[in-house]
């Protein structure tokens, strides 16, 4: 979904004859800067490790947001006391009752409303389970992006734009301009002013 429709071009600068091809590139480009295929809201799926001993971890896309009548951004979460990652020790009684009895590896639910979640970080804190053990792997389920797009994407986009338009390699008397070669400029079309506006929505660990 193009972030700007053709009755908003004239109020972010743009002609009203501005083909929907360039919209529709520059919005490619901003999901592409964001690593995320898209910023409406959308549910995501994620396998993470905590670091060892640590009982937190960040969910790699924001703004969360609830999706439909939902309450809470979490849709599920699972988590697993897995194999020690190389050069992680595990010791203690409780440790080797856990690998006795072949725990490690075994997903298991964890009730969201025991999870301790920063909806403006992304950050979780969970639960011990159920031998009083830290997991280290987490499965998360849950939905980010946004309701509505608001105007520092729309103003993000019809600069992508201009700036497109404004390279002569793009030949800007094109009515039609290819995804793959805007990509290919991407370094000089989103300029420092667009990061600004985009940098809430990048992905936060992937990359």
């Amino acid at each position: 979904m193009a972030y700007l429709e053709p009755e908003e071009y004239p109020n972010y600068g743009l002609p009203e004859g501005t083909s929907a091809d360039w919209i529709t590139a520059a919005t490619a480009l901003i999901n592409s800067y964001c690593r995320r295929p898209d910023l409406n809201v959308t549910q995501y799926t994620e396998r993470l490790r905590l670091t060892s001993g640590a009982q937190t971890v960040r969910l790699s896309y924001l703004p969360l947001a609830p999706l439909g009548t939902a309450a809470s951004p979490l849709v599920s979460l699972e988590g697993r006391f897995a194999r020690p990652r190389r050069g992680e020790v595990v010791e203690g009684s409780l440790a080797q009752i856990a690998w006795s009895f072949a725990l490690p590896g075994q997903w298991s639910a964890i009730d969201p409303v025991t999870v301790d979640l920063d909806v403006n970080t992304g950050e979780l804190t969970l639960p011990w389970n159920l031998f009083g053990l830290p997991f280290n792997e987490v499965k998360a389920t849950y939905t980010a992006g946004l309701a509505t797009v608001g105007d520092d994407v729309k103003t993000a986009c019809a600069q992508i734009v201009r700036n497109a338009q404004a390279t002569p390699a793009l030949n800007a008397s094109r009515t039609k301009i290819d995804t793959m070669q805007m990509q290919y400029f991407s370094s000089s079309l989103v300029d420092q002013t667009v990061q600004v506006w985009l940098r809430p929505y990048v992905a936060n660990r992937l990359g």
